[in-house]
């Protein structure tokens, strides 16, 4: 996925593979050694207070846990359950999560950001700010699991996350270029690589199915539903921005909006993937065409940042909007059995959530709206303000983030 990401890019901004490969590469490094330093135990280890894990749970680098994990409890809980899997393989997937979600941030940021600003940042990142709301949500200690938040596979997690991120680097970004003199921020333009797009795009619709239904944890009938549910909703987005974008336009939509499609109906389905039948999936899809176009539009007024590959009405607005219309459409007969597992008197307990409010929920519905909707703006402010602050305090350090502050 974070390779697919780097090929999007370049399938998007044009054939300057150095910067883009080299980014993907030090985005999988920094993200294995930062999240097996410290990273995972932050987001995965029993949690204080509902918090943030324990940073020293299983040692450094993994170091203090066994290979033979029988009978270790383990922040990554599900290793106690039946599907087997150990402390290793659940660090390799979590990992493989946050890694793509700083691909995402990096697509954004870094035409603009110095490259070695960008490690600098890739250090915090990958130790506390994609940990907290994964410790958060994810977790089964976690504060707004324990509430009862859902997100089955990172709609807010990955995709809201990497938005708020992005706009707090491109915050400082701006801060920059307007110390410089700039009355708005330098456009960063599309140059279309159409081999390179389409099969970033291939890639991407192939790998969100080790997330989605690799999210069920188990390969079993469940995940077949949410690989169903992944398929449909990535066409039918793709079918609804072709069908808007023409009536928007009466033209031939372009290959870039072919793409976004896809991209959009696996955005926000995530979140719901293993909460809703296929049906829902194929609603939820054609909702996002237009919404997308709309993000696209709204975004596009603004002058203080350059958003070239779609980061907000993509990632940032799909990703929250996948989150709340969880108390719409889920239906308890489509809801995983390992999904949002929070731990009460020491015991794993399954997900509970209600119905949706267009399956009868009711006041439990409302109830779950509120949660998540309080979730929403709890992560994405506290994404948002330690990345800015963050990316502030590497500027200070390097007298600049920005490419052209200082030689590069």
């Amino acid at each position: 996925m974070t390779i697919s990401v780097g090929f999007l890019e370049i399938g998007e901004l044009g054939s300057d593979l150095e910067i883009s490969l080299l980014k993907t590469m030090l985005i999988t490094g920094s993200a294995l050694f930062f999240m097996a330093l410290f990273g995972f135990n932050t987001a995965f280890a029993p949690t204080i207070n509902g918090v943030i894990g324990n940073p020293l749970y299983t040692g450094l680098f993994l170091g203090g846990s066994s290979t033979n994990v029988s009978g270790l409890i383990t922040g990554a809980w599900w290793s106690q359950q039946s599907t087997g899997l150990t402390i290793g393989t659940y660090f390799l997937f979590e990992t493989a999560f946050a890694s793509v979600t700083l691909a995402l941030v990096g697509v954004i940021v870094l035409r603009k950001m110095k490259m070695q600003a960008f490690f600098a940042y890739s250090m915090v990142y990958f130790i506390i700010i994609w940990n907290l709301p994964a410790a958060w949500i994810w977790n089964p200690t976690g504060w707004l699991v324990q509430m009862g938040m859902a997100d089955f596979a990172g709609g807010l997690v990955v995709h809201g996350a990497a938005g708020a991120a992005g706009l707090g680097i491109i915050l400082q970004i701006w801060r920059e270029e307007k110390k410089r003199g700039l009355s708005a921020s330098p456009q960063v333009s599309v140059k279309l690589n159409l081999p390179w797009l389409t099969l970033s795009i291939l890639l991407l619709w192939v790998g969100w199915f080790g997330f989605n239904p690799g999210s069920v944890l188990a390969f079993n009938n469940e995940a077949m539903v949410v690989v169903l549910t992944t398929f449909l909703a990535a066409a039918s987005a793709f079918l609804s921005v072709m069908f808007f974008r023409y009536q928007m336009t009466k033209e031939m939509p372009s290959l870039i909006y072919a793409a976004n499609g896809v991209l959009m109906g696996l955005i926000v389905i995530t979140p719901l993937a293993g909460f809703v039948s296929p049906l829902s999936a194929v609603v939820l899809g054609l909702l996002g065409g237009p919404l997308y176009l709309a993000g696209e539009r709204w975004f596009g007024k603004f002058k203080w940042f350059t958003d070239p590959v779609g980061l907000f009405p993509g990632h940032l607005l799909g990703g929250t909007f996948g989150v709340l219309m969880i108390p719409f459409f889920t239906q308890k007969a489509f809801v995983s059995s390992l999904a949002s597992l929070t731990l009460q008197n020491g015991s794993l307990v399954p997900p509970s959530l209600p119905d949706g409010l267009f399956f009868g929920g009711g006041i439990s519905a409302l109830n779950q709206l509120g949660i998540e909707a309080y979730g929403v703006v709890v992560v994405l402010l506290t994404v948002f303000i330690l990345s800015y602050l963050t990316s502030w305090v590497i500027s200070a350090a390097m007298k600049g983030i920005t490419v052209g502050e200082t030689k590069n």
